[in-house]
């Protein structure tokens, strides 16, 4: 057991893959020397050389056009993509060709192929280096979507990622890369579409995803001294995506909640109150509410910033206020 950063985690789990897999490759914008922007490929060059961490132009487009081409002859690949953002510049090749070929070709073309980013707010970038878009990804067909929010899940989660045959968006969250936490020594291998329930409770289920949920937790900390315990559930990937835990929460607490950091219009927590509807809406014993950043580009300022993404305070009012709701009916 050794306490990892959530970078540091990052690093981890491609040196695992790569040791395990003599075939997989790293490309990406200063990910061999510099260690990566965010500093989560240090020591990958030293340990596996040039040949398999390779610098790239600064150009989405070469870089995926490049990886695909690499996965669609059977090497894997990890391809970086500095900030999510900047899928948009390469979003045709991901969404119309990365994500459609093996389908296309009726499986005889497969795609081991990770695009990892860096993802979210909270670290003052502003609105062109902040957004969370994984809900850009959750609706491209042929797409699975992975974003974890501590190191155990990033490790075990990449290996999970590395290893599917199918194209993997892989969000890492700018906000998570100096918490620590500890990781078990030797290999971790994890499986997609796989959430789990961080913390147990009764009156509320509080469903959240990477940044928010450190954040959906400490709420419920402070919903427990108000008398609601809430059971948190960290989604860990979008797609696949795990319903059953979630119905079967739902159905135990009667209430759902969604903390998500995506701009409130079209949002994954939308997805999830839709599916709970269909599927449990005679479990639940309230209106499944949505905590979202409003639907505005993020701002640079901190304070605004700040305001605008979901916080503890705003997660533990909003539920004390539906649930005093639920008491005084």
């Amino acid at each position: 057991m050794a306490e990892l950063s959530y970078r540091d985690a990052v690093a981890r789990g491609i040196a695992q893959e790569m040791r395990r897999d003599p075939r997989l490759v790293m490309l990406g914008e200063d990910i061999a020397a510099a260690g990566g922007v965010f500093k989560t490929t240090v020591g990958l060059l030293d340990e596996f050389g040039p040949d398999r961490v390779r610098d790239t132009p600064i150009s989405e487009q070469a870089i995926l056009g490049a990886a695909m081409g690499a996965a669609m002859t059977g090497v894997p690949v990890i391809a970086e993509i500095m900030f999510s953002d900047f899928l948009a510049v390469c979003f045709d090749m991901l969404a119309n060709q990365v994500a459609k070929s093996r389908y296309m070709t009726n499986g005889q073309v497969s795609f081991p192929l990770v695009v990892r980013t860096a993802n979210g707010g909270g670290a003052r970038f502003g609105a062109q280096h902040s957004q969370s878009v994984e809900n850009w990804c959750m609706m491209i067909a042929g797409l699975k979507v992975v974003a974890p929010s501590n190191p155990g899940d990033v490790v075990g989660l990449m290996a999970a990622a590395v290893r599917d045959p199918d194209p993997v968006v892989f969000f890492e969250h700018k906000s998570l890369m100096a918490t620590k936490a500890d990781v078990p020594d030797g290999e971790i291998a994890d499986r997609l579409g796989t959430a789990r329930v961080v913390r147990h409770g009764s009156d509320a289920t509080v469903v959240a995803l990477a940044l928010m949920v450190p954040r959906a937790v400490e709420a419920a900390d402070r919903l427990a001294r108000a008398g609601i315990s809430a059971e948190v559930i960290d989604l860990r990937s979008l797609v696949p995506l795990d319903t059953k835990t979630i119905l079967g929460s739902v159905a135990k607490t009667g209430r759902l909640f969604t903390v998500e950091e995506n701009p409130r219009l079209c949002g994954w927590g939308a997805e999830i109150v839709s599916i709970v509807d269909e599927e449990a809406f005679w479990d639940l014993d309230g209106p499944s509410i949505r905590i979202t950043t409003p639907h505005i580009p993020l701002p640079a300022s901190d304070y605004l910033e700040d305001l605008a993404i979901p916080s503890v305070d705003r997660i533990a009012e909003t539920v004390i206020d539906a649930m005093d709701g639920r008491r005084r009916a």
